[in-house]
């Protein structure tokens, strides 16, 4: 028989510490989880991390986190092509799995993980943390309640700068550590994964342009962690081929014949972290911003055009239960971490694992892979590639 969990007794590890693990240590630690452990690429990496990140326990390894029977949950936040060895050592050691995307490097590992789920009766999780912005869970209750109409087009961009220069460097650069897709599995993800979410609608077939400005860049001899900023010399740099994009531009072909279009890049200078989408209806528009998270546009022909400010006495019953502040206490990227493991703890509370999640789950994430491989095949044969 199952134990019971609790706040009080669950234990949650978490594996990478770099960029993305912290967020998950600060999400669910305001949501009163415990996190019990560490593990990293090598034992005094974690130990490093425990002490600076006041976690208790620093693995010698990933394996030896996952035979510590007080751990009930992994978050995975290692680079990409650990996502599935992890994954799947982690089902089948019977912990629940909270995965960062992609969920692999293919969709046969991606399946893969989504039947071992299924078999297993584990909770389930990506990391599709956007979607827990309370003006992002407005629009979607605006969409799908049929208040801007039938939907005409979607469309939009998500734009970073930290990957300008030449010299910018990264592990997902590198295809046998992030994969053969970067800007598009990397961040094009996030709004491909967005739209689905806030209208419901699949997406049908694919047209993909990409392009690599840098085919060269200068490999630190060193490494950095993602976002660091540090400054290196010349003699600290190594040339290195890139395959991966650094540009994408995407038209989309919806459901119900809704058309849409998408610009991936990592190389816009200014653009620090800009997710945008705007969805055309035929009663009115709707459009957000990541760079300005607390508004919603709306757009409308016979009236004037509204800026929605995030106040949990203007949001859908939905979106109010992802705003914990009151109008004009402005939430952010951290706040989409602790909305997000409020779900799924909750859910693993409860112990109904028969109930429907209402977060993202590895099913999500081998769409998002199913939608991706798509893309990249579109773009190196150069015609319309329709979604299996």
């Amino acid at each position: 028989m199952a134990k019971q969990l609790t706040k009080s007794t669950i234990g949650v590890g978490v594996a990478g510490t770099g960029f993305i693990g912290p967020a998950h240590v600060e999400g669910l630690r305001r949501n009163g989880i415990q996190v019990l452990g560490l593990a990293e690429s090598t034992a005094q990496a974690a130990q490093e991390k425990a002490v600076e990140l006041g976690i208790p326990r620093a693995y010698d390894s990933f394996e030896m986190m996952l035979a510590d029977p007080e751990i009930d949950v992994i978050h995975l936040a290692t680079p990409n092509l650990l996502h599935h060895p992890h994954a799947r050592a982690a089902l089948l050691a019977d912990k629940h799995v909270v995965c960062e995307k992609p969920l692999a490097m293919t969709t046969s590992e991606s399946a893969e993980l989504v039947q071992l789920a299924a078999k297993t009766g584990k909770v389930n999780a990506v990391n599709f943390n956007i979607r827990m912005y309370p003006m992002v869970q407005h629009a979607r209750s605006l969409v799908q309640s049929g208040e801007i109409g039938d939907l005409f087009i979607l469309q939009g961009s998500y734009l970073q700068d930290w990957l300008l220069y030449k010299t910018d460097w990264n592990w997902r650069l590198e295809t046998n550590l992030g994969g053969s897709l970067r800007a598009v599995g990397d961040i094009g993800s996030h709004w491909l994964d967005l739209m689905t979410f806030v209208t419901g609608l699949r997406i049908e077939e694919v047209y993909a342009d990409f392009k690599t400005f840098h085919t060269i860049r200068m490999k630190p001899s060193k490494p950095l962690e993602t976002f660091t900023g540090k400054l290196l010399q010349p003699t600290d740099y190594v040339e290195q081929p890139i395959s991966t994009e650094d540009y994408a531009t995407i038209l989309l072909h919806y459901e119900n014949g809704v058309r849409g279009v998408v610009t991936v890049a990592q190389i816009c200078s200014g653009r620090k972290n800009r997710l945008f989408f705007e969805i055309n209806g035929s009663k009115s528009s709707l459009a957000w911003d990541g760079e300005r998270p607390n508004e919603l546009w709306i757009g409308n022909r016979p009236n004037p055009n509204q800026i929605v400010m995030k106040d949990p006495a203007l949001l859908s019953p939905e979106a109010k239960l992802t705003a914990s502040y009151p109008g004009g206490h402005t939430e952010g990227f951290p706040d989409t971490f602790k909305q997000l493991y409020k779900k799924v703890y909750d859910y693993i509370f409860a112990g109904d694992m028969n109930k429907k999640p209402d977060f993202p789950t590895f099913a999500d994430g081998h769409y998002e892979m199913v939608v991706c491989e798509a893309i990249e095949r579109s773009a190196k044969e150069g015609k319309w590639i329709k979604i299996e």
